[in-house]
Parts: structure tokens; sequence; C-alpha cells
């Protein structure tokens, strides 16, 4: 006795490719009609999708859009404003630098005071009698007028001003023999406090931005043997550093700022 056959039919595997033939036509003719959209079809597909979406205008070509500049191109734009603010901040630390130079020339300090220019910064060398006589650290007269007069070179900077650093130095009293630490660090540094709290006083310099530092004997720049020797060694330094606009010290002073001038406004200067 025969078998008999099974029924007629197409194989399943035709389902499938003929499922796939349909969505690869549908594709192709999805990205044909991209081909040769409008703007309005494009922004009306995008929204279907996401309501949320919103248009920035960009022009990578440079033809108008926020890339336009061709001193640019296709760089972040806001690096060229950083750019020409630190040049501006440069050319202040300069015409800060020959400021003081020309205060000092004028005043007939030029053996007294050296003034000198590197990094950025501005460093200025005041000889112990300048400012202090001895062992006292009681700011002498001569030495609040020549002071006065760069406040109001450093107030005229300001915006230009990171931080200004003010270091008080000492001599060997006798030679070969180290001073008494305790007395020598603490002259040294009432010696920078005094001079900050002039500058604090004389200028619109804010106090977070100033650094009194004492190092008493042990940073001579003479060979402390005779008196000669010592002079140099007695002196003050004032380091004033401008504003760099990449690092992140200028945005921890804002902070140290912005903090310290809250807490005055909200409590008054009682400590």
């Amino acid at each position: 006795m025969k078998k008999k056959k099974s029924g007629g039919g197409g194989a399943n595997w035709m389902d499938t490719y003929g499922d796939m033939v349909t969505l690869l036509l549908c594709f192709f003719v999805l990205l044909y009609s991209m081909s040769t959209i409008s703007e309005d079809k494009w922004k009306a597909i995008v929204q279907s999708f996401n309501p949320m979406a919103t248009q920035i205008e960009t022009d990578p070509a440079g033809q108008g859009g926020p890339y336009a500049d061709p001193e640019v191109g296709d760089m972040n734009p806001g690096m060229n404003e950083i750019e020409t603010a630190q040049e501006q901040i440069d050319e202040m630390m300069e015409d800060l630098y020959e400021a003081i130079q020309n205060l000092v020339a004028s005043e007939g300090m030029g053996e007294n005071i050296q003034v000198s220019s590197t990094g950025g910064k501005v460093y200025v060398s005041f000889n112990n009698s300048v400012f202090f006589r001895g062992d006292s650290s009681v700011l002498e007269k001569s030495g609040q007028e020549i002071l006065a007069k760069i406040c109001v070179l450093l107030t005229e900077a300001e915006d230009a001003i990171d931080e200004i650093r003010v270091e008080g130095h000492t001599a060997l009293y006798t030679p070969n023999k180290p001073n008494e630490p305790r007395n020598d660090y603490r002259l040294a540094a009432n010696r920078a406090i005094e001079v900050v709290l002039f500058i604090e006083e004389n200028s619109s310099i804010h106090p977070a931005r100033m650094i009194p530092e004492g190092f008493g004997q042990w940073r001579p720049i003479g060979n402390n043997q005779n008196e000669e020797g010592r002079a140099p060694n007695r002196r003050v330094e004032m380091i004033i550093s401008g504003v760099d606009l990449e690092s992140e010290l200028s945005e921890e002073l804002k902070k140290y700022i912005t903090m310290s001038d809250g807490a005055l406004q909200t409590s008054g200067t009682t400590p």
C-alpha cells in the first residue's frame, strides 16, 4: 500500500525571506526620501521622535555661525577669549613692573629698592633700611611714604594681580653663629605682617590675595661675615603674581574671597 504525499505549499523560510526583502525595500526608500527631504520635513521627523528636541545653529564652514571667526576655525571660540584676556593681564603686569621701576627711579631709591620681572611675576626687594630700624618691626615713616605710592600702583593693577607674597628676612647677628630661632622668625614674620597690613589699609587688594611670610636668617644673599655682607640679608621682598587664567589658584582665591566677603556682610567685622 502506497503512502499519501504531503499537502502542497511553499517552504516556511520563504515567509521570512519575503519579510526581510520588504523591510530592506522600505529602508532604502526611506534613505532615498531623506536625501531630498526639506529642512521643515526633517525637523518634523526629528520632533516626532523627540518632542523636546531644540534647534542649535552651527556653521562648521565658518560662514556666519558660532565658529565663523577665521582665527578660531573649528576650535572652541571660548579659548580665543581666554587667550585675549590673558594677554591683557600680561600687559597690565608689565605696565605695573615699569611703573614701579619709574617710581623707584624718580624717588632716587635705586640703591635700596631692586625691581625685576620674570614669568608673569614682579619682584620688589627693599633693603631693611627702607622700612625698619635695627631689631624693630615698626614701619618707618620713609617706608610708609614709598609704600603708599606703590599701593596706588597695585590698586590700578588690581584686576591683573592674583597674589602678593611679602617675605621678611634677617641677617646673622654674630658671624657663623645662628640667631635665636624664636626671636629671629618672629622678627622676620612681624616685618612681613606690617607691610601686608599697610597694603591692606592703603590699597584695594583683597586680604585673601596677600600672604606674609617670615624666613628669618635662612635665605641669605650676602655672606654674613661683616656688616657689608649682612646688609643685603636684612630685607623685605614682595612677589606680585599675575593672574593665570589656566591655573586653579585663581579659582581657589575667588572662592575664599567670596566666602570671606559673605561672612563680613552677614556678621560684620567682629571676629
